[in-house]
């Protein structure tokens, strides 16, 4: 009996109800995330000799280009079910959006806006990758409380928390934890970007290039285990797209370490 209840034990996707106004846990994790990125690539823009001035506005004109980026790169792979509720399209809140959505996004946002201010596309991404992994962690624990991006159904969950256990078990079996696995590359990830960053002399672009071969392992490896995954077909888009980032990504660190000068 106590297996049939817990589905009504799951955690509500609201936090907040202000009137007609609710706030949701997902924006909650994914507005905390931001910010920490933002304070951390104000601190490294600073040791960049950065303005502050330009980070603050490349934050500022990336966030709406991020969320939209997302829910769109979600809408157009689910096109079958929106095309029927476009209701739903701007309905990001209750879930349903892609992160490559919003990294595809914010990379155009960046080189635009380094073209008109005259900076260094590479510079601005390196200040603000290892606070998109952080925020790239955090915003896995949305997913949690919305009780998506999961994988297969699994006989038990005794090695997670009873709480989080009660979470996984989702359309009646419990389910493995791949925002979980996912949450847990990214914090190593930005671990191992802090901790070597500044001690290894590493070359303009390389702590970028690094995210590309790292994220893109990691969640090429994660969205094989999934079961909501955006399908072309028989295939996965986002195990797609990690594979040509994990190779863009070697690529790039190879002709960066043969050429002493580098434009972008």
């Amino acid at each position: 009996m106590q297996e049939i209840s817990l589905p009504s034990l799951a955690l509500s996707k609201i936090a907040l109800q202000l009137g007609p106004f609710a706030i949701h846990w997902y924006a909650i994790f994914i507005t905390l995330g931001g910010a920490i990125a933002f304070w951390l690539a104000l601190r490294e823009g600073a040791r960049k000799k950065i303005s502050s001035d330009d980070v603050t506005d490349l934050m500022i004109w990336s966030v709406p280009f991020a969320l939209v980026g997302a829910r769109a790169y979600y809408v157009i792979f689910q096109w079958g079910y929106y095309s029927q509720h476009p209701d739903q399209i701007i309905a990001l809140w209750d879930g349903g959006g892609a992160i490559y959505g919003s990294l595809i996004a914010i990379a155009i946002v960046i080189f635009v806006f380094c073209y008109y201010r005259v900076l260094r596309p590479l510079d601005m991404m390196d200040i603000y990758i290892p606070g998109i992994m952080l925020a790239q962690a955090m915003g896995r624990w949305g997913n949690f409380v919305n009780q998506e991006a999961y994988g297969r159904a699994v006989s038990n969950l005794n090695w997670l928390p009873r709480w989080m256990q009660k979470q996984m078990y989702i359309d009646g079996a419990y389910r493995l934890p791949t925002f979980l696995f996912e949450s847990i590359g990214n914090l190593i990830g930005f671990a191992l970007i802090m901790l070597f960053r500044h001690r290894l002399h590493l070359k303009r672009g390389e702590v970028f290039f690094f995210y590309l071969i790292w994220y893109g392992s990691l969640r090429f490896i994660v969205e094989g285990m999934r079961t909501d995954s955006l399908m072309i077909g028989p295939l996965r888009v986002s195990q797609m797209l990690s594979a040509v980032l994990v190779l863009v990504g070697l690529v790039l660190i190879i002709v960066r370490r043969k050429r002493k000068t580098l434009k972008v």
